[in-house]
C-alpha cells in the first residue's frame, strides 16, 4: 500500500508544546537529545515518527545517520570553507579511502546522476554549461540497457537528452554515434547479464563514452569497487541509505576528470546543477560516513540484525499457528539485510497480514513493515515481513510485543462496505474525463467495455495510455489502469458513481495523491457518427 494512502495517527498539534520547548539547550549549544525528546520535536508540529522495519526508503527518510556523521555535520556548520577547496580536499580523501581515482559529494544520488549527465555533455566548458538544457549542437543521447530503465533515470532525462534503449547485444554497437554522451546502468542483477557492465563498458570504451552505474541503495565496495573493476567510469551512491550518511547527500567515485566536471556543473557554480546544492555539513558528514565504513564491524552488525529478527520471531511464534523464517539476501548488493517472514492462516487467527500491517501503522507506537499478504475478501493465507537493519537498538522489543498483541488478540475488523443494490448501470462507450488537480487539470479518455458487472478497456491520458479493469455495482463503479512511462508506471484507481451519461468520483494516483474527476459519455447517432 502506498505511503500517502496510509492513515496517520497523530497527537493534537502542539500538544507537547512549542518547537523550541522540544529542544533542550545547554550553554547556548544544542544538547544531545534522547529518543523521546527527538520524537517531541516532530510531535510539536503534529508529526508522529515511526519505527522503521522496512528499510532505506526515502519516503520514510532513508536511514539514521551515524553518531560520527552527526558530529561531523555539527562541527562543519561552525566554519566557512571555500567550497572548491573543500571539495578538492574531500575528493583526495575519498580517493585514498575507496581506491577510486577521485570522489565528490552531491545532493543525493539523483543529483550525482544529473551532474554526471551534464558533465558528459558540457564538460567544464562554461559556454556549453550555460546552454543546458538546450542541447542544440551538443551531444544529446544517453544509452541505457532496457533492464536498467527505472523511475530514477529521470535524473538523466531531466537534462533533456534522448534515451536510446538497447534490448540485446546485437543492437549495442549500432546504438553509439557521434551524439552519444553517456551510458547509464542501474546496478543490480543485470550487471552480469548479456548487457551487463563489463559488456557495456567495453563497447563504450571503443567509442570514448563514459559509463555511469547507479548503485544508490548498495553497500559500498572499495579497493576495488566492484563497478569500477567491471569497467564503469563512475559510480553513484545514496549517502542516506546503507552508508548511513546524511539523507540529503550522495557519493560519486570514479574518474577524476569526469567527476571534476560534475562538480563544475554543480552548485556553488552557476550552471544547470545550481538547484541541487550540497552544503558543507552534508559534504563533511558524507566523508565521515565513508571513513566509518572502514571502521564499522559489519559482521557484528549483521549478527545484531539477526538477533533482532530472532527476538521478534520467538515472540510471534508464541501465538499458536504462527511460523517464522529468517532468510538471507540474494547476491544483489542493494539493501543487504536478513529478512524475517511470519506466516499464519488469517481465517484461524482472525486477522490477515494486510490488516496487521495497517494496524501496526495506525496505532502507537507506529511501525512500518517490509511487506504483507492476505486479504479478508480473498486469500486469507497471511505473511508479514520485517527488515531489521534500520531499526534502532531496543525497537525489536517494541515490534515483537505489538505483533504478539495483535496476533493473539486481533482488533475487531472493520465492517465491510455495503454492496450497492439494484440493476447495474450500463457504462460501456467512450468517456471524456476531466481530472482536477490541486494545481492544473487534464482531459483523459476512457474506452469502457462491459460484460455484466465486469469492466475492461483502455485509459488514454495526455501522453500515455494503458489497459484498465474493474467492476460495476448498481450505479457505482471502480476500475484501475496502469500507464507504462519510461522506466516506471503511473497507476490510476478510479471510483465513482454513474448517472446516465455522466460520472463523478475520485481517482487515487498513489504517491501523487488523490483528485476529483468528472466524465461525460460521448453520444453517437446510428452509423457511429457523433451527435454532440
Amino acid at each position: 500500500m502506498l505511503w500517502n494512502n496510509w492513515k496517520q495517527s497523530r497527537r493534537e498539534l502542539f500538544r507537547t508544546g512549542s518547537l523550541l520547548a522540544a529542544v533542550q539547550t545547554l550553554g547556548g549549544k544544542l544538547a544531545a537529545a534522547p529518543m523521546e525528546l527527538t520524537a517531541r520535536l516532530y510531535e510539536s508540529i503534529g508529526v508522529k515518527p515511526i519505527i522503521n522495519s522496512r528499510g532505506t526508503f526515502t519516503i520514510i527518510t532513508g536511514s539514521q545517520s551515524l553518531p560520527e556523521v552527526k558530529k561531523a555535520m555539527d562541527e562543519a556548520s561552525r566554519h566557512y570553507p571555500q567550497m572548491d577547496e573543500l571539495m578538492d580536499g574531500v575528493g583526495k580523501r575519498l580517493a585514498e579511502i575507496t581506491g577510486a581515482e577521485w570522489g565528490i559529494v552531491t545532493n543525493g544520488c539523483c543529483a550525482a546522476i544529473a551532474h554526471c549527465t551534464c558533465a558528459a555533455i558540457a564538460g567544464n566548458n562554461p559556454e556549453r554549461m550555460q546552454q543546458l538544457p538546450d542541447l542544440t549542437g551538443l551531444k544529446n543521447e544517453v544509452i541505457i540497457p532496457a533492464y536498467s530503465r527505472n523511475v530514477y533515470d529521470h535524473a538523466v532525462r531531466m537534462v533533456g537528452v534522448k534515451i536510446v534503449e538497447v534490448k540485446d547485444p546485437g543492437a549495442l554497437e549500432a546504438a553509439f554515434n557521434e551524439r552519444t554522451a553517456m551510458v547509464y546502468i542501474l546496478g543490480g542483477p543485470g550487471d552480469d547479464g548479456p548487457l551487463g557492465t563489463r559488456i557495456m563498458a567495453a563497447a563504450a570504451k571503443r567509442h570514448n563514452v563514459p559509463v555511469l552505474v547507479d548503485a544508490a541503495a548498495e553497500i559500498l565496495t572499495i579497493n576495488p569497487n566492484v563497478h569500477l573493476e567491471r569497467g564503469a567510469t563512475a559510480v553513484a551512491y545514496s549517502g542516506g541509505k546503507c552508508i548511513r550518511g546524511p539523507q540529503a547527500a550522495g557519493l560519486l567515485i570514479g574518474e577524476k576528470a569526469w567527476l571534476q566536471g560534475a562538480w563544475a556543473n554543480s552548485a556553488p557554480h552557476h550552471a544547470y546543477g545550481r538547484a541541487m546544492k550540497v552544503g558543507k555539513e552534508e559534504i563533511m558528514g558524507m566523508l565521515a560516513a565513508v571513513e566509518m565504513w572502514l571502521k564499522r564491524d559489519h559482521k557484528a552488525e549483521w549478527k545484531e540484525w539477526e538477533d533482532r529478527l530472532g527476538h521478534i520471531a520467538d515472540r510471534a511464534q508464541k501465538v499458536t499457528g504462527v511460523t517464522a523464517k529468517i532468510t538471507q539476501p540474494s547476491p544483489d548488493l542493494s539493501n543487504r539485510s536478513p529478512r524475517l517472514t511470519l506466516q499464519w492462516e488469517g481465517a484461524a487467527l482472525g486477522i490477515t497480514g494486510t490488516e496487521l500491517a495497517k494496524t501496526l501503522l495506525d496505532n502507537e507506537p507506529r511501525i512500518v513493515v517490509a511487506g504483507s499478504t492476505g486479504t479478508r475478501t480473498g486469500n486469507m493465507a497471511s505473511t508479514l515481513s520485517i527488515i531489521p537493519y534500520q531499526m534502532m537498538p531496543g525497537e525489536e522489543k517494541v515490534v515483537a510485543e505489538r505483533i504478539f498483541a495483535y496476533l493473539s488478540k486481533p482488533p475487531k475488523p472493520a465492517a465491510p462496505e455495503p454492496v450497492p443494490t439494484g440493476a447495474n448501470a450500463t457504462v460501456s462507450g467512450q468517456w471524456e474525463v476531466r481530472l482536477e488537480f490541486g494545481r492544473g487539470s487534464a482531459t483523459h479518455t476512457l474506452f469502457l467495455e462491459q460484460d455484466g458487472a465486469k469492466l475492461a478497456g483502455t485509459h488514454r491520458g495526455e501522453f500515455f495510455s494503458g489497459d484498465l479493469a474493474g467492476s460495476v455495482a448498481a450505479n457505482t463503479l471502480r476500475f484501475r489502469s496502469s500507464h507504462r512511462v519510461h522506466g516506471t508506471r503511473l497507476g490510476y484507481d478510479f471510483s465513482g458513481a454513474v448517472t446516465g451519461d455522466q460520472m463523478i468520483g475520485t481517482v487515487n494516483m498513489g504517491e501523487y495523491g488523490t483528485t476529483a474527476f468528472t466524465a461525460q459519455r460521448h453520444k453517437y447517432q446510428a452509423g457511429g457518427r457523433r451527435s454532440g
